[in-house]
């Protein structure tokens, strides 16, 4: 299963893009933001497999990732409603939303009605607080001449810019734990009961990402 891809964006229109990945590869995928034709991105991947076909629906973090798949696990809601609703509502609005009851706000996009609104609210309820343990960082990549990546003698130059911006971007354990603990709060977990679990988490284990250590500390409690 794709559950993530980066390249240079070829075609966006604010509902699809089509990345052509280091391997020459071409990926159309469905997404709700609008890109610069030329750019370099990196996008998560829901990969739907269906009878007769499969479709990729990008979102620009984990945490949206996330959403969408919970989403369509609920009954009656498939991947298009929940594309939809995703494109007219973020992350945030949508946990607020269901938590309070709010059928009008969940309504707002395109082939979601009230009775998928009332399904979300019954089955979400008590799952949907936990998305907010997984990591909301989009992935910001150099923009790069197009030539130069497709260069044969250069084949390696586009990996080792990525390379580079992804030790950029590297999360040292102080941001770690930060990073963790406000996931844990927004669970309810009070910071002095999770610290020190998440201390000794660090001490034992190499962790690249807050939703990592958040896994771990969450087994633990």
């Amino acid at each position: 299963m794709i559950g993530f891809l980066r390249g240079e964006v070829l075609f966006s229109d604010g509902y699809e893009i089509i990345i052509n990945t280091v391997s020459g590869v071409g990926y159309q995928i469905y997404f709700s933001h609008l890109l610069s034709e030329g750019s370099y991105t990196g996008v998560f991947i829901s990969h739907i497999v269906k009878e007769a076909s499969e479709e990729l629906y990008g979102f620009k973090s984990l945490r949206d990732k996330k959403m969408f798949e919970l989403l369509t696990s609920v009954k009656g809601v498939g991947p298009k409603s929940a594309f939809n609703l995703m494109a007219a509502l973020s992350t945030t609005q949508i946990i607020d939303a269901v938590i309070n009851d709010d059928k009008k706000s969940l309504t707002k996009a395109p082939g979601v009605g009230a009775k998928a609104a009332s399904q979300m609210i019954l089955d979400l309820t008590k799952k949907i607080e936990k998305i907010k343990m997984y990591s909301n960082r989009s992935i910001q990549m150099p923009n790069v001449e197009s030539e130069a990546i497709a260069n044969f003698e250069q084949p390696l130059l586009f990996e080792e810019i990525v390379e580079v911006q992804e030790t950029v971007h590297e999360i040292h354990d102080n941001a770690l734990m930060q990073e963790a603990m406000l996931a844990c709060k927004e669970l309810g977990f009070k910071e002095d009961k999770i610290m020190p679990i998440a201390s000794k988490i660090l001490e034992q284990n190499t962790i690249q990402k807050a939703e990592q250590l958040v896994h771990l500390v969450l087994k633990e409690v």
